[in-house]
């Protein structure tokens, strides 16, 4: 705004001074003279006016002065402005490389994890200690096998003999049942899928021992139940040194 004002000055001086000239018809020798012979007045009209120029230049040239030095102090304020700009980004960047790093490890944690869920498997015996005759009975029986061999994922309760499955998956199940022979009592037992029977393993014979063996693969839902039912007139025989009696299962592959 200075500036402006200066240079409105300077052009309004110059309008001035040729208006003299025009005005007065004098040449530039006669106003030489003129002001040559007003410097010992007082208050001389046309000495005033010049010493009013010289002055509004000497105002000019001042302000030009604040200008440039107006200038310089936002110089240093645009380069300082600069610098902390160029600070933000650098800090924006390491942000964003700390972001990618945090989501990286996420990632590799939930790998893990997710690995870590698929690796489902069980295996158990029916008989912790001793020898162990199980039924006849009137009604079916849910086989307990307490002698955990593997339960990885801990899907399978020894307590209660039910594997409940903790995702959705195909699933591979086995089980083997041992027995003295008799005709009075066969050695019956079905894999139970929920409340669906979905094989039985059977055998029976006049004398000896005898055993059978059933596997199966089944889609299972997260929350399916998968046990060991023995028949009412079933009887089977076990002991902890041999466990002829087991149950096993493992997911072979996760669903969607």
């Amino acid at each position: 705004m200075k500036a402006l004002v200066c240079i409105l000055l300077l052009l309004e001086t110059f309008v001035f001074v040729v208006q003299q000239q025009v005005d007065g018809g004098l040449n530039e020798n006669e106003i030489s003279q003129q002001i040559s012979s007003e410097d010992g007045r007082q208050n001389p009209p046309q000495t005033d006016t010049l010493r009013a120029e010289a002055s509004t230049i000497q105002h000019c040239h001042l302000c030009f002065h604040d200008i440039h030095a107006a200038l310089r102090e936002l110089t240093a304020t645009v380069t300082e402005q600069k610098g902390n700009i160029r600070a933000l980004e650098t800090r924006l960047r390491d942000a964003e490389k700390a972001a990618e790093q945090h989501t990286f490890l996420l990632e590799e944690m939930n790998k893990k994890n997710e690995v870590t869920d698929r690796e489902i498997a069980f295996s158990a015996g029916l008989v912790e200690s001793g020898n162990v005759d199980i039924g006849p009975s009137t009604t079916n029986i849910t086989l307990t096998y307490r002698n955990v061999f593997t339960n990885i994922g801990n899907a399978y309760n020894p307590i209660t003999g039910i594997f409940t499955a903790p995702l959705k998956g195909a699933y591979m199940f086995k089980i083997s049942v041992y027995a003295h022979g008799g005709h009075s009592h066969p050695a019956n037992a079905t894999i139970m899928k929920n409340e669906q029977r979905v094989l039985v393993a059977h055998a029976q014979q006049a004398q000896g021992t005898l055993n059978s063996s059933k596997g199966v693969v089944l889609i299972l839902e997260v929350g399916d139940v998968v046990y060991v039912r023995l028949w009412s007139s079933s009887k089977i025989q076990d002991n902890s040194d041999n466990n002829h009696n087991t149950f096993s299962g493992f997911l072979l592959f996760p669903l969607k």
